[in-house]
């Protein structure tokens, strides 16, 4: 994997959230995140994977666009993302349940069931907050 420039990174988030946003809080409640989380992009400090995601929706970048600029690309606009991106298929929470049951009981046969409810219920939770499943509420 390609060193990440986190902060080439910060550079063009936080220019592009001073376009958009009247504060750096403002900017992380619209990506429902912690302004410290936020905070810590802007300083060039590694986040999860799902927290580039959020900030990508939020600043009007196809989902992506952090971890492109930070290996020196450019953002895509949400809006000029390509047309499959929009037309992929999405996971419904049940689907991803069945799947953590199979793979828990395939790979972890021994664990307890309350732990394996954990893990989809995380995973559930992580697979939502970064668009890739479906809000079944």
């Amino acid at each position: 994997m390609a060193t990440r420039d986190l902060g080439r990174l910060a550079r063009r988030v936080k220019a592009h959230r001073l376009e958009l946003f009247s504060s750096r809080l403002a900017a992380a409640r619209a990506a429902g995140i912690s302004k410290d989380t936020w905070q810590r992009v802007e300083e060039g400090e590694e986040v999860r994977e799902s927290t580039y995601a959020k900030i990508d929706r939020v600043l009007g970048w196809a989902v992506g666009s952090c971890i492109l600029i930070a290996a020196g690309g450019e953002p895509v606009l949400a809006d000029e993302a390509p047309a499959a991106a929009a037309v992929a298929p999405r996971l419904s929470e049940e689907d991803v349940r069945e799947a953590a049951y199979k793979a828990a009981m395939a790979k972890l046969p021994d664990a307890p069931i309350g732990a394996v409810q954990a893990f989809a219920e995380e995973l559930v939770k992580v697979l939502r907050s970064t668009g890739a499943m479906e809000d079944d509420a």
